[in-house]
């Protein structure tokens, strides 16, 4: 634990050297930009609209964030030689490989907090609110958006045992783009009885392998008070477990990659 916990914390360290940081500062300007203009709208309106922006950005920004700072992990320590020098030491390489999501991981979540804390304050400024249930409903969203993208981030590093970033960044925002936007449709393709069988298998093994990042898109209570979900704490249990072992699968795929690779 000690080698893993000394790897994670590297990797942080790089992270926000990185200047990662930045990108939230620049959102933050933008969002302060954005935000007056919606004094046009109703109050009920703008409200809505202001949810939606916020949550939004928060959520956009985080699944870039999660992706650039993954998809270089593996692929800079080999162009830098660096790896050599780390396994060289007793450290195995499930042991690095582990270590550097850890380390994305703990980034992501630093990066995530501020760009919430950050968008939240604009809010309670735009809003003049102080009212706790409101930015209660607000936080709970971005905790689920976390989880979501400590799934994508895995996802990431499991690519980038074999390919390059740049084939790793659109392979792990493709993976994110049809968990969220088209697995409803593989699933609706995958029990359709009228369709080709070979098409009907393909969706369903889509449908199976591929995350659903839909699960954690829980937006819609905050933004809308009349919706909720039943057994809200239940839910977010069961949707933290199903992250947790599709990690879990992920980085074991990308150790036992990893471990047959030459570097």
């Amino acid at each position: 634990m000690t080698a893993i916990w000394s790897i994670a914390r590297t990797t942080l360290n790089e992270a926000i050297r990185r200047r990662v940081l930045l990108v939230i500062l620049l959102i933050g300007i933008l969002f302060l930009v954005i935000a007056p203009g919606l004094e046009a709208l109703s109050p009920r309106q703008e409200i809505t609209v202001l949810k939606s922006l916020t949550l939004g950005v928060i959520q956009l920004t985080s699944a870039v964030i999660a992706i650039v700072l993954t998809v270089y992990l593996i692929p800079n320590e080999i162009e830098r030689r660096t790896i050599y020098t780390i396994l060289s030491k007793p450290v195995l390489r499930w042991q690095f490989l582990v270590g550097k999501y850890l380390g994305a991981v703990l980034a992501l979540g630093l990066m995530m907090a501020l760009m919430t804390g950050a968008l939240l304050l604009v809010f309670m400024i735009m809003q003049d609110t102080r009212d706790l249930a409101t930015l209660g409903e607000m936080v709970r969203v971005p905790f689920m958006f976390f989880v979501q993208m400590s799934l994508l981030a895995a996802v990431a590093v499991f690519f980038s045992t074999f390919v390059s970033p740049i084939v790793n960044f659109f392979l792990a925002g493709g993976v994110y783009l049809v968990g969220t936007v088209f697995n409803s449709l593989f699933q609706v393709l995958s029990e359709n009885k009228d369709i080709n069988p070979l098409v009907k298998s393909a969706a369903g093994l889509v449908h199976a392998v591929i995350p659903n990042f839909q699960y954690f898109n829980v937006q819609n209570t905050a933004i809308n008070p009349g919706q909720g979900i039943q057994s809200e704490s239940l839910y977010y249990l069961q949707m933290t477990g199903y992250a947790l072992f599709y990690i879990a699968a992920l980085l074991a795929g990308a150790i036992l990659i990893f471990d047959r690779r030459e570097v």
